[in-house]
């Protein structure tokens, strides 16, 4: 068994199409399927049950991504320990978010200890940056919600209040609360299902309910205050998202801790290299910081 059959068949598992794993792996269709074929051989077993050039994974094959999975997540993380100890100042770090209102500062930080780390930063539904997490491709994740797993650390490192920003020009924009049940025949404007804050106000909404009516629903959570400020809808926004706009009035939702949990998250067993751990710790000290100011 080669290291290649177990990285082209990780390929195909994952997108159970031959032509689009060919794709992504820059290789022609034709190498890939002998490949697979020359693996099912070695195993002696089929691995996917085929439909044209549509896959899906069998129960031999399911059982099989599982060591191979592991196999080359322990791979990764010995080349990761190489990279990091024969080149500590030129290394990469991975980060995964949900929630990105603190990240220009944090990586503010991270910058003056570290300037020569090469940072790359993906922001994503809480779903993907969980699958991301358990195949260990990123050091670590900032999260809302929290997400807790056997191979998943999970640290809190901030209680986050949730807002009502409201244009000024609105008929609430004068108080300085507002109650759930006051804003259930309002439009709003927030991210898609899937992102942490959106998840937590729409449960709390029903719980209260009403469920929120969305004019605009985007990926972009930095949108939504230039939205309210055009007086689209108004949104819920968390303190920590919040700007200094003249023309944004933000309020305290009464009776109800909405609030969101902040968590800094990583895998296990992946390999935390210097600059991982010097990251960790900026995390920690900014958010640090961040309560002290809100006491």
């Amino acid at each position: 068994m080669e290291l290649l059959q177990l990285q082209y068949f990780l390929a195909v598992a994952r997108l159970e199409h031959m032509t689009e794993a060919a794709r992504s792996l820059h290789v022609t269709q034709s190498s890939l399927s002998k490949t697979i074929q020359r693996l099912e051989e070695d195993l002696g077993v089929p691995l996917f049950d085929r439909t044209g050039r549509k896959l899906r994974l069998n129960e031999f094959g399911s059982s099989f991504l599982r060591r191979a999975e592991r196999a080359l997540f322990e791979l990764e993380q010995g080349k990761q320990e190489i990279r990091d100890l024969s080149n500590r100042e030129h290394s990469t770090l991975e980060l995964a978010v949900t929630t990105a209102s603190t990240l220009p500062g944090i990586l503010r930080e991270f910058r003056k200890k570290m300037p020569t780390i090469q940072i790359h930063v993906q922001m994503l539904t809480t779903q993907e940056m969980v699958t991301l997490l358990h195949r260990g491709e990123v050091d670590f994740c900032l999260s809302s919600p929290p997400i807790e797993g056997d191979d998943i650390e999970c640290q809190i490192v901030f209680i986050d209040p949730i807002l009502v920003a409201v244009p000024k020009g609105h008929r609430l924009a004068d108080r300085s609360s507002v109650s759930l049940t006051e804003l259930k025949d309002e439009w709003f404007v927030g991210v898609k299902r899937g992102y942490g804050t959106r998840d937590l106000v729409d449960s709390v909404c029903t719980a209260a309910g009403f469920v929120p009516q969305y004019v605009y629903e985007g990926d972009e959570p930095a949108r939504l205050i230039t939205l309210v400020e055009a007086e689209i809808g108004i949104a819920f926004i968390p303190s920590t998202a919040r700007d200094s706009r003249e023309h944004i009035k933000y309020l305290l939702v009464e009776n109800h801790e909405l609030v969101r949990e902040i968590a800094l998250l990583w895998h296990k067993s992946r390999y935390i290299s210097r600059a991982a751990l010097e990251f960790r710790e900026v995390v920690v000290e900014y958010f640090g910081a961040l309560s002290e100011q809100t006491m």
